[in-house]
């Protein structure tokens, strides 16, 4: 789960990061209240889960209460690449000397944690990543010893960060750590880490992504979520225990294991280039036991999509044999009724096939179609999909 910057400071300050507080708002009066209760200047910063505020206009400087209601009547609303404004920070302003970058994150690719240090603030990290590779120190954080005092020496020291702040930013950094572990987090980020004229380092922006598989360690962090900016099918999902993330395309995926509905989702693209540049609407998995129960959810969440044209159920039977998971189709089309109306195309491979594909054979319903092969089914799919248009 990602967090909106306020409470990504929120998190910091309880742990001890500096980081200016200030007041989220969802109108122009609120936040002209909030203004006048700071003291101007203030930034009025639109709170949305996407980088890239700043390019948008989404972050702006307000030096008088006329402009606090210019911008945040023009924040308001704005749509940051497919993201809608619907509230607004409003905090005090806060001069700025020099801008750094810190961050911890999971490093999945080495299986370990790594923290990303620079002096060089002010710009894109992935643009400084990318242009000049060497101002961004990357260093590998051991997951038993952690960041201690020593640690954090090696990581400012890394980053190259001027002897007035590098004591600051080491006790920053010991601080982000105890953040990032003990929030269960993937991603604790401060883009920038400031120091003001006085010399005084702060977190001016932050970024949090929690992960969620730890959500059973952290009851307080259900509050943190805003169902409001999720998809609602996502929420509907999310409460029936399913694994899905609705995408843009047309054809519904259901399948048994994450390896598979990722190669799903390839092969489906990849056939409807060929029928009119239909690609999947979703990704869903149903994981190992493809109950009746389970299937309806996973299809009514699907069918409730208007996007979908069609739907691809493409399972492997493995602990669940594929006889259990065409009873699963047949019993949740019975439970749909009426409410499954697109056509579905059903591949099944593994355990049992032979008695599942008879299953769903004997049971004719008009909605299905089988295929024997991952690639036909696909093709059948973006093929209905596309004549559904």
């Amino acid at each position: 789960m990602d967090l909106y910057e306020y409470q990504a400071k929120d998190m910091f300050r309880e742990h001890g990061v500096p980081a200016p507080a200030g007041r989220v708002v969802r109108s122009v009066d609120d936040a002209a209240a909030a203004a006048e209760e700071f003291g101007l200047p203030v930034m009025v910063k639109s709170q949305v889960k996407i980088g890239g505020r700043g390019k948008a206009g989404g972050v702006k400087f307000s030096p008088t209460i006329d402009k606090v209601r210019e911008n945040a009547g023009n924040i308001l609303g704005l749509d940051i690449k497919g993201h809608i404004t619907r509230q607004i920070l409003i905090a005090p302003a806060s001069d700025i000397a020099e801008e750094y970058y810190v961050s911890f994150l999971l490093d999945r690719a080495n299986r370990t944690f790594l923290a990303m240090a620079t002096h060089e603030g002010g710009m894109e990290i992935e643009q400084l990543a990318e242009e000049r590779p060497d101002a961004l120190a990357k260093i590998p954080v051991d997951a038993l010893t952690g960041v201690d005092l020593r640690k954090a020496e090696e990581i400012a020291d890394a980053g190259k960060f001027p002897a007035e702040v590098r004591d600051q930013v080491i006790q920053i950094l010991i601080k982000l750590w105890e953040t990032f572990e003990a929030e269960d987090a993937t991603l604790v980020e401060v883009n920038p880490l400031v120091r003001t004229p006085e010399g005084e380092v702060i977190a001016l922006d932050g970024k949090v992504s929690l992960d969620e598989n730890a959500a059973f360690r952290h009851p307080d962090h259900a509050a943190l979520a805003d169902a409001e900016a999720e998809n609602p099918l996502e929420v509907r999902a999310k409460e029936k225990g399913l694994n899905y993330v609705k995408l843009d395309g047309q054809v519904g995926i259901i399948g048994n294991g994450a390896g598979l509905v990722m190669s799903t989702l390839d092969v489906v693209a990849y056939a409807g280039e060929q029928h009119g540049g239909v690609t999947p609407a979703n990704f869903l998995d149903i994981g190992g036991g493809a109950s009746a129960e389970v299937m309806a959810n996973g299809l009514d969440i699907i069918l409730s999509d208007p996007d979908v044209r069609s739907v691809f159920v493409n399972v492997f039977g493995g602990i669940t044999a594929c006889d259990a998971v065409a009873n699963g189709i047949v019993k949740a089309l019975e439970i749909l009724g009426d409410a499954a109306t697109k056509p579905l195309v059903v591949r099944l491979d593994g355990n049992n096939v032979e008695e599942g594909r008879r299953i769903l054979n004997e049971a004719a319903h008009p909605l299905v179609t089988q295929s024997d092969t991952m690639d036909a089914g696909a093709d059948k799919a973006a093929e209905l999909a596309h004549a559904g248009v």
